[in-house]
């Protein structure tokens, strides 16, 4: 018995105060004795707390022929306890709850033992039936099928048993075989196998679970299970092996992701025939790695791409003397399927190749960032005079500077067509002059002016400062599949003259045009590669229309990036840029008479512009291999427009249109970004 209680004790050492050292030594002689009595006795010679369930009532007959310690004495209490149908169930306090068996098997979290086993080989709830037997009458056994374990409350010496039991039956006795097929696909011959044992009543009679795998490798399927399961299926695999080799010379695949077009002249080539030329989805979509401007030779190229019939005859020659290779492959475009006339052997190498290229491809979502920071100063001061007679008694003397504005000679002159001094079209030329000139100042500009009998005097004074800044930012983005180029363009298209031609008597006129593509621009081809970043080769184009030049040609402003580079999935990569500072100082003046210290000043217009412009580009790939994924990227753009539509309007046209016309739910809200630590942002930084 002592062996038995020891488990149970050792699970109660923390809480008990038996855990002290042992030094009381008592007898025990009871005969008929109540219960109640017997537990006030073990209170008193182990220290232990009792509290009694009202139901723990009887008579207790216990007989010891030699002295106990407390450890032993609190043994024969327990098995005692146990004997008449009660149990000592541990407490938080350190105090033990006296109460009947079946009380404290299903008490709850204050089960007088528990154990959670797990199971490697066998099911969690064959392994509870099997356990049975074994329990005692208020144990209890619960398979946990996530885990595949078997949860026990009951006496510790029936969960040590239980323990023994499983040890025993929860060995792996499944064995494994190998078939070599010869005709038919391992893998098609694995999956529908794979699905026949899955079927009720096919799982055998022991319930191991029954797998079948294809080894592509060898062209064989493996099987594990219990042995007659496997010698069953193995024995099926065989006979539909055999039954492949007198099958039908055609098969007909249909391409759940790749392209049909795409995949064909491949498996031309593999059979050692002349690949079919094919204008397919692949031909069109490779527009997007053409340079801009070149869309229309591209589309005639195409155009012009046609698709000869295949027949036995041209196939059977291309394929040579060797029999083996012979095969007519074909595609059937409404359904995105390929069809193949050959023997077993070659369908079922096609039908490999083609299970390897038919996956999902992964996509790229592809983000550039485009700044532009300016920042323009220019300050100009200039002082002109202007001192003539009026009747050629005074000499003219003047002061007149290319940058400064107005031009004082022009209203001079404009002021004296006004009087009558000047007449015809000089007086008409110097009035034009005069109107553009005082449209062209900017800032102040102040002066003087005196016209008398004998002469002309006047003076004008111009001051400028004036500040540009500018910050653009630009931010164009594409999703594309891997290995696929794809482009996006947001602009315009402005008519370009490239010639202009007139007869001989101003008659027969022509002008060519070419249309030029005006924004921005981003063309980008990217490749997954194996460590998760992203092979980049790409395009970048800004451009804008800076002047106009004879009222119908253009001086366009253009910046342009062409490199690649290797980015990780989901970092920002600074493409390149430029930081130009230019600064330009002019001064215009009278000689001796502009370096006069103090009074020089009126005799001199000085000019000083700075301008500082900060260009970047960044760039930044996300990969995309799942929905979720997709609709992640998705649902944070969609909510970007919808905030900004609510934050504008009140409400978001954007979902109105998904419920109105789509007639579907808009995407999910993605969980917020978190905040960023306020520790880490620096002093600098603007605050939001």
């Amino acid at each position: 018995m002592s062996r038995r209680i020891l488990p149970f004790l050792a699970a109660f050492a923390a809480l008990s105060p038996l855990a002290a050292p042992l030094h009381a030594q008592a007898t025990i002689n009871l005969r008929d004795a109540d219960i109640r009595a017997f537990i006030d006795d073990v209170a008193r010679v182990t220290g232990a707390s009792f509290v009694i369930d009202p139901r723990v009532q009887g008579k207790v007959s216990v007989v010891s022929d030699k002295p106990l310690g407390r450890t032993q004495y609190f043994e024969l209490f327990l098995a005692t306890l146990r004997a008449n149908g009660y149990v000592a169930v541990p407490g938080t306090a350190g105090q033990y709850r006296i109460q009947p068996a079946e009380a404290g098997a299903g008490a709850g979290g204050a089960r007088y033992a528990t154990a959670v086993i797990p199971l490697t080989n066998i099911e969690a709830q064959q392994a509870v039936d099997s356990l049975r037997p074994v329990l005692s009458r208020n144990g209890t056994a619960s398979a946990n099928r996530t885990g595949n374990a078997v949860i026990i409350a009951d006496f510790a010496d029936n969960i040590a048993r239980a323990r023994q039991v499983l040890r025993e039956i929860d060995r792996d006795r499944s064995v494994s075989q190998v078939v070599t097929l010869r005709n038919a696909g391992a893998r098609d011959l694995a999956q529908s196998l794979q699905r026949l044992v899955q079927q009720p009543g096919n799982q055998g009679g022991s319930g191991m679970p029954t797998t079948v795998v294809a080894v592509d490798a060898s062209n064989a399927i493996a099987i594990k299970g219990e042995p007659s399961q496997v010698q069953r299926i193995a024995k099926m695999a065989r006979e539909l092996d055999q039954g492949a080799a007198s099958g039908s010379d055609s098969r007909v695949i249909f391409l759940q992701h790749a392209d049909a077009a795409a995949v064909m002249p491949v498996l031309q080539q593999l059979m050692g025939q002349t690949p079919t030329p094919v204008a397919s989805a692949t031909a069109m979509n490779s527009l997007a790695g053409t340079p801009f401007g070149q869309r229309g030779q591209q589309q005639d190229q195409i155009v012009q791409v046609q698709q000869p019939a295949a027949t036995t005859a041209n196939v059977g020659a291309a394929a040579g003397t060797n029999s083996r290779r012979k095969a007519i492959i074909a595609r059937y475009e409404g359904a995105n399927a390929l069809v193949i006339a050959a023997s077993p052997e070659i369908q079922r190498e096609l039908g490999e190749v083609i299970r390897q290229l038919d996956n999902r491809r992964a996509q790229v979502q592809v983000e550039a960032i485009i700044v532009e920071i300016s920042d323009t100063a220019a300050r100009k001061l200039g002082v002109q005079f202007l001192l003539a007679g009026s009747d050629g008694s005074v000499p003219l003397v003047s002061s007149n500077f290319s940058n400064a504005a107005p031009n004082l000679m022009a209203i001079t002159g404009a002021i004296a067509a006004e009087k009558g001094v000047i007449t015809g079209d000089a007086a008409d030329k110097f009035k034009d002059a005069a109107v553009q000139s005082l449209l062209a100042t900017a800032g102040f500009t102040g002066g003087f002016g005196q016209i008398t009998s004998n002469g002309i005097f006047g003076f004008i004074i111009n001051a400028v400062k004036s500040d540009v800044n500018s910050n653009i930012l630009s931010t164009p983005s594409i999703m594309t599949l891997d290995n696929q180029p794809a482009k996006i363009l947001v602009g315009q298209e402005i008519p370009v003259t490239t010639g202009e031609a007139l007869g001989n008597n101003l008659d027969n006129s022509f002008r060519t045009v070419q249309r030029q593509d005006v924004g921005i621009q981003l063309a980008v081809k990217p490749q997954i590669n194996a460590g998760g970043t992203v092979t980049l080769t790409l395009k970048q184009i800004v451009s804008s229309i800076a002047a106009t030049v004879a009222e119908r040609d253009f001086i366009l402003n253009k910046r342009e990036l062409e490199t690649a580079v290797t980015v990780g999935d989901g970092q920002i990569l600074a493409l390149g840029g430029l930081l130009d500072d230019t600064e330009r100082r002019s001064m215009e003046k009278i000689p001796l008479l502009g370096d006069i210290p103090g009074l020089g000043a009126f005799f001199r217009s000085k000019t000083n512009s700075r301008v500082k412009t900060n260009l970047m580009i960044f760039i930044r790939p996300t990969i995309v291999r799942t929905q979720a994924d997709g609709d992640l990227i998705t649902a944070n753009r969609w909510d970007n427009v919808r905030e900004q539509q609510q934050d504008r309007e009140g409400y978001s046209a954007l979902d109105a249109l998904a419920w109105g016309y789509m007639r579907t739910p808009p995407p999910y809200k993605p969980a917020p970004f978190p905040a960023p630590d306020p520790a880490a942002i620096p002093p600098s930084a603007p605050k939001r």
